[in-house]
């Protein structure tokens, strides 16, 4: 999936833009100051806008202080370059230690900050916990040595997980089944499937004994079968269209502006990261739309926008989880997994019934 290009912030004309926009991006690139106040703030500062008459930039913070201004109580830019590299710096820590667990008090002391406070720091800008990272770290870990055909007892070493017991109670959410599972491509598990036609091309929708697990679309049902046999290659898959027809009504119906919201049971896999994005997704209102940099702000992590863009990217299941809301911070449809055009209808329908619902 596309993602939204950063700006280059070279002239005052582009800067005040970001400054009105409140753009994340801009965020330690440059500073801005307000004359009536005396205070300096980060671009992407929640205060109210200034004039522009009454606005100066300056490429650092000790540019602004020494010109007389002081830091913002609220967006605090002098604290933006610290607490960048203390999280750069913990990262750094856990990617050492990715094969051993490493407990927030003992995260604490390598980067000589208290455990409260780095908590807070490192889910804010990095958007999961020291904890999820760690895990997703480890569950990366246990992916790749069961793709290189490594048994689950090897693999669970390579990963630093203490027991077996421990990592069939915390893997499974990552990788969407059990590592055992997962290293079979699906062998034990039952899929049932159907392909039905819809206004937006071909659909498959397919499902476990706990929920749906796909939901894409395509223009013919051949190709579809063949990436879902791909995707689940040693589970047992069975077409079933009357065990699916209640999911497919669902979609239908959405497709044609009679209904808003699913109420499907999922069964998918994610990292801590990707379930923080999908929730997010979930939220946004029918009819609405956002950025990815909305995404990322709303998570508390301004700058993981290419991480937003490529968690839309990874849905497995279209409409379900409606990334198909998120566009270009300027407007610009963006990518889609499934076709930029049957973005455009998507939203095409959402905006024009949500228009009709209001008139009623």
């Amino acid at each position: 999936m596309n993602t939204e290009t950063v700006p280059v912030f070279s002239s005052d004309d582009t800067r005040w833009q970001a400054v009105v926009q409140r753009d994340a991006h801009a965020d330690g690139v440059f500073f801005f100051a307000v004359r009536t106040t005396g205070v300096f703030c980060r671009p992407s500062c929640a205060s109210r806008a200034p004039r522009r008459e009454n606005v100066e930039f300056f490429a650092t913070t000790e540019a602004a202080e020494t010109a007389g201004y002081r830091a913002c109580k609220r967006c605090q830019p002098t604290r933006l370059p610290r607490d960048l590299a203390i999280v750069e710096r913990a990262c750094k820590v856990l990617d050492a230690h990715s094969q051993q667990r490493m407990t927030l008090a003992q995260l604490s002391d390598e980067v000589h900050v208290s455990p409260f406070h780095l908590q807070r720091l490192f889910s804010r800008i990095v958007g999961i916990s020291p904890r999820q990272y760690q895990a997703a770290q480890r569950a990366g870990v246990l992916r790749d040595a069961l793709q290189r055909g490594r048994d689950v007892t090897r693999a669970t070493h390579d990963a630093g997980f203490g027991s077996p017991s421990r990592m069939y109670d915390a893997v499974p959410a990552e990788l969407g089944m059990t590592p055992s599972a997962y290293k079979r491509q699906g062998a034990g598990l039952t899929v049932h499937y159907t392909t039905a036609a819809t206004p937006l091309g071909i659909v498959i929708v397919a499902a476990t004994d706990k929920g749906v697990c796909k939901i894409a679309f395509g223009d013919d049902a051949a190709t579809l079968v063949d990436q879902l046999a791909t995707d689940f290659s040693q589970a047992e898959r069975l077409e079933d269209a009357a065990r699916m027809e209640p999911f497919v009504a669902q979609i239908r119906a959405y497709l044609h502006g009679t209904r808003e919201r699913f109420d499907l049971p999922l069964d998918i896999g994610a990292t801590a990261f990707q379930r923080r994005v999908w929730d997010a997704l979930r939220h946004i209102p029918y009819g609405q739309t956002r950025s990815y940099s909305d995404i990322a702000e709303t998570l508390g992590s301004p700058r993981a926008v290419r991480a937003v863009a490529n968690a839309c990217a990874s849905n497995p299941v279209a409409l379900a989880i409606p990334c198909h809301r998120v566009i270009g911070k300027d407007g610009a449809i963006a990518g889609y997994r499934w076709g930029a055009s049957r973005k455009e209808t998507l939203l095409h329908t959402e905006r024009t019934q949500h228009a009709t619902d209001e008139i009623a």
